[in-house]
């Protein structure tokens, strides 16, 4: 870490390597958080897994997409705490502790990407490069009160970065603001190969509102209701097809496939310990076998034509983020546990059809931030974060 202090355990430990940034360029002035599955020259990528720590050595190369940052003139300012290996979005690590949510103290960071989160939410750094591949970005965006996108599957490079579900994984990031956000996003992301136009359809997704926790529904409806103001009304169409079971189970075997495919020669041979939840869904992931690979392979690529065709080039679907605000960090590991089944049954609409995803910050309940999403088509990336910027001033930010 290059910080004097880290009051909310975002960062890991490790000694203070400088790395060097272009001097100037369109992130210059700005730092960054770099979550701990992307190799930074100088430091261990540890992956939030001891063993994995202790086998990593110092790495001589960077990743691509976090020297993308440093070429656009961010200064590093260390490497920041992850799940276990990824797989989980309540950002507890039983080997090294919990960040902080700095916008709700009592209240999970939301994972994986917990570290860069809680660094970005503390004011610690301006950006906080982190993963999305159940969620992992979007999540802790939500439960922190930030801005986080998971892009256009495939967009973005994923050299030199551990896996977790390749057909799922995504580099993404946070901003406090909506102006920081378009800044790394015109600074990153480049033309999008497939843009909105300067009005797009904008469509409430019925069936996922029906997914919010009751005592935020009329939170989501009031913020709509100044979203509404920008100009043609908004429309109203369901997404899920064929039902949220189907797409839920289709997401968690084909995950969890994949995660086994990644992690489970390790974990057979090494035997490290694994923290609560983390084991248990690895031994789910080894247990999958190819029948529901097939039949979940079957769901996405259905599911993928159908919202295509809803959003075509031109629509934009705004979501919940997540049902409601983060569980408070002494909840149980089961009730833990029922709040990442309730949001993957949001949060795998972006995963499964790969398209991008923007959380908002811009309303609250019990003084906990509540993310308000927008989705838009595959390429649409640059031109839904400036979207996600406009939205966000209609919304007068927050709402509590």
């Amino acid at each position: 870490m290059l910080l004097p202090e880290d009051p909310v355990q975002a960062f890991l430990p490790y000694p203070a390597v400088p790395v060097a940034n272009a001097s100037s360029g369109p992130l210059a002035g700005l730092t960054v958080a770099v979550k701990d599955i992307f190799d930074v020259a100088g430091y261990p990528t540890g992956c939030g897994q001891p063993h994995k720590l202790a086998l990593s050595g110092i790495k001589t190369k960077t990743a691509p997409i976090a020297q993308a940052f440093l070429d656009a003139g961010a200064r590093f300012v260390g490497k920041t705490h992850t799940v276990e290996l990824a797989f989980s979005l309540n950002g507890k690590n039983a080997h090294f502790g919990t960040p902080v949510n700095a916008a709700a103290p009592d209240r999970i960071p939301g994972g994986s990407s917990s570290g860069s989160a809680s660094a970005v939410a503390a004011g610690l750094a301006d950006i906080g490069l982190g993963s999305d591949t159940g969620g992992s970005v979007r999540g802790p965006a939500s439960y922190c009160g930030l801005f986080g996108i998971r892009p256009t599957h495939g967009r973005l490079p994923l050299d030199l970065t551990m896996p977790l579900a390749e057909s799922f994984d995504t580099p993404g990031w946070f901003t406090r603001d909506a102006a920081t956000f378009v800044r790394v996003g015109d600074a990153i992301l480049g033309d999008d190969p497939a843009p909105l136009p300067g009005k797009p359809r904008i469509m409430i997704a019925e069936d996922l509102f029906e997914q919010a926790d009751p005592l935020a529904k009329p939170l989501f409806d009031a913020v709509l209701a100044r979203i509404d103001r920008m100009g043609e009304p908004l429309g109203r169409v369901r997404v899920v097809a064929p039902d949220f079971d189907a797409l839920y189970w289709a997401f968690r075997y084909l995950q969890g496939h994949e995660a086994w495919q990644a992690h489970g020669p390790f974990i057979t041979r090494h035997k490290p310990t694994l923290g609560p939840g983390i084991a248990e869904r690895f031994a789910f992931s080894s247990a999958i076998g190819h029948p529901e690979v097939k039949d979940s392979q079957n769901v996405r690529k259905r599911f993928r034509e159908h919202l295509a065709a809803i959003l075509d080039k031109d629509g934009v679907i705004i979501l919940p983020t997540v049902p409601d605000v983060g569980a408070l960090m002494a909840a149980s590991e089961a009730d833990l546990e029922v709040q990442r089944n309730q949001s993957l049954r949001l949060l795998c609409v972006s995963g499964l059809s790969g398209f991008p995803q923007i959380s908002m910050p811009l309303l609250s309940r019990d003084g906990a931030p509540i993310g308000l999403s927008i989705l838009g088509p595959a390429g649409s990336d640059r031109t839904l974060v400036h979207l996600a910027a406009k939205i966000a001033a209609a919304a007068a930010v927050k709402i509590a």
